[in-house]
C-alpha cells in the first residue's frame, strides 16, 4: 500500500507543477510566441499524459496484487481518476492538439470551452488524487496501530 501512496502524491506533484504552473509560466517568459508556447505545450501535455497513463497503471497493477475482500483499496475517488484520464486522453487532449496545430499554422479558430474543460477536470483529479491519497494514508495508519 505504501507504493500506491507514494506513486499518488507523486502523480499529485506532476499535475501540479504542469498544469497549474508551467501551463500559463511559459507565455509569460520573455519573446515567447503563441506559437512557440503551444508547440511546447504539446510536448509537455503528451509527455504529462503519458506519466499519467503510467502511475494509472502502476496504481492498478498494485492494487489488484495486494486485493483482498477485507481491504478493498479502490475509492470511488480513483474510479474518477481513472475516467478523467479516459476522457482527457481519448477526447480532450486530441481536440486541444488539433486546435493548437491550427494556430501554430496561423489558421483562425472560434472560441471554445474544451480547455475550460480540461483545467476542471485538472482540478477534479487533482481533489480526487488529493483524498485517495489521504484515505489510503489513514488505511495504513490504521493498520500499523
Amino acid at each position: 500500500m505504501k507504493k500506491i501512496i507514494v506513486i499518488t502524491f507523486i502523480w499529485i506533484g506532476f499535475v501540479g507543477a504542469i498544469s497549474f504552473m508551467e501551463s500559463w509560466l511559459k507565455f509569460q517568459a520573455p519573446n515567447m510566441t503563441t506559437e512557440l508556447g503551444l508547440g511546447i505545450g504539446q510536448l509537455v501535455f503528451r509527455a504529462l499524459n503519458i506519466m499519467e497513463i503510467i502511475f494509472l497503471l502502476s496504481i492498478s497493477i498494485h492494487i489488484i496484487s495486494i486485493y483482498n475482500k477485507e481491504s478493498k483499496l479502490i475509492h470511488y475517488s480513483f474510479l474518477i481518476v481513472v475516467a478523467i484520464i479516459l476522457i482527457q486522453t481519448t477526447w480532450l487532449l486530441p481536440i486541444l492538439n488539433e486546435r493548437a496545430e491550427k494556430i501554430i499554422q496561423g489558421i483562425s479558430i472560434s472560441k471554445s470551452n474544451t480547455h475550460l474543460i480540461y483545467i476542471l477536470l485538472e482540478v477534479i483529479k487533482i481533489v480526487c488524487l488529493f483524498i485517495f491519497g489521504i484515505k489510503l494514508l489513514k488505511k495504513l495508519t490504521v493498520q500499523n496501530e
